[in-house]
């Protein structure tokens, strides 16, 4: 294949390496040098032309090439066969409802949180099960760190320049995971957002770090829930409802498959559980001015809708813990987005 990228020279691999670090094109850790033959690999992988635009990032007026994208999945590590997942949360990136550049450039520090859906996660052996977010799994560490070097290399969210995140988090290493669809008490995350169940997809939104919570003490899915929404209630003091993810692991998918507690059902519960006074907000300094008598039964939802929660199961079977994931901005900011992933 043609590239059209500038070419670089290098005594060997050592030095070109660290001919990439110096170049910035790196997230601190090493990288993988993208030879011609390595980003051709990539590209036959997922049956894209190098100069095929795959996204155009509006608010940046930035074209994003396959080859672009190859170069990056090479500098992350990714095997070839990740290349359709890669392509497709790019797709995403450049959604409108995504809205790229506000959770970009905010110094709210969001990340892009990757939940991977059908035959391709169990392909790929994208990590659904125990450390869901930790490390040990190619597939997940490497995608995931993948788009974020795309966004840093291509699209130029640049830490201190674009990306003006006061702390950041560790996701914005690498965020992606994969539904457990097996042990699962509800269908696939995707087919909720309008696939079918054999169709490959991905779900992203701009995320916020994991919040885990502990419950062991209850056996109904209201007991859960409580416990989720007591620490969630607490966010609506952004006063941006943005959407939310909720995964659930192995006891807590266990407690909700016996009582028959649907996805839906754990929208509506949180929905309506999570709501929080003014007075509340304004004690907390959340929100502004003194305290009235009406703001006690003033009352804000913590998202625009119970859709605007995704629930999603995944983690080890053994432990009492789940967790939420906030998002970053509400329905004029940023919305999740999902996309198909195509193979050739």
């Amino acid at each position: 294949m043609q590239l059209k990228s500038r070419h670089y020279d290098a005594p060997d691999m050592d030095a070109a390496m660290e001919l990439c670090i110096e170049k910035g094109w790196s997230d601190g850790l090493p990288v993988v040098p993208p030879t011609a033959a390595r980003i051709d690999a990539m590209l036959e992988a997922c049956g894209l032309e190098p100069d095929k635009q795959v996204a155009f990032i509006e608010n940046r007026q930035v074209s994003v090439s396959a080859e672009k994208i190859a170069i990056n999945a090479v500098l992350a590590g990714c095997k070839p066969e990740y290349m359709p997942v890669i392509v497709a949360t790019v797709e995403a990136l450049a959604d409108p409802l995504y809205g790229y550049h506000g959770p970009g450039t905010s110094t709210g520090g969001a990340a892009v949180l990757m939940i991977v859906n059908g035959p391709i996660a169990h392909e790929l052996g994208i990590n659904n099960d125990h450390n869901l977010f930790g490390p040990g799994w190619r597939a997940n560490a490497t995608m995931g760190r993948a788009v974020r070097l795309i966004m840093r290399n291509t699209i130029g969210t640049m830490p201190g320049t674009l990306d003006q995140s006061s702390l950041g988090h560790p996701g914005k290493y690498t965020y992606c995971i994969a539904e457990n669809e097996t042990d699962s008490p509800w269908p696939p995350l995707h087919t909720s957002r309008g696939f079918k169940a054999e169709q490959n997809a991905v779900t992203i939104m701009a995320a916020l770090g994991v919040h885990q919570y502990s419950n062991g003490m209850s056996a109904t899915p209201e007991g859960v829930l409580i416990t989720a929404c007591a620490q969630m209630r607490v966010s609506a003091g952004t006063a941006r409802q943005p959407c939310y993810a909720m995964v659930f692991a192995g006891e807590h998918q266990l407690i909700m498959k016996k009582a028959g507690f649907s996805r839906s059902d754990v929208q509506r519960f949180v929905f309506e559980h999570t709501k929080v006074s003014i007075a509340e907000l304004k004690r907390m300094n959340l929100k502004d001015g003194a305290v009235k008598p009406a703001d006690e039964q003033a009352w804000m939802d913590l998202v625009e809708t119970p859709d605007d929660i995704l629930v999603a199961a995944a983690g080890g079977k053994a432990g009492v813990q789940s967790c939420y994931i906030p998002g970053w901005g509400g329905k004029a900011g940023s919305q999740s987005v999902t996309k198909e992933i195509r193979k050739p």
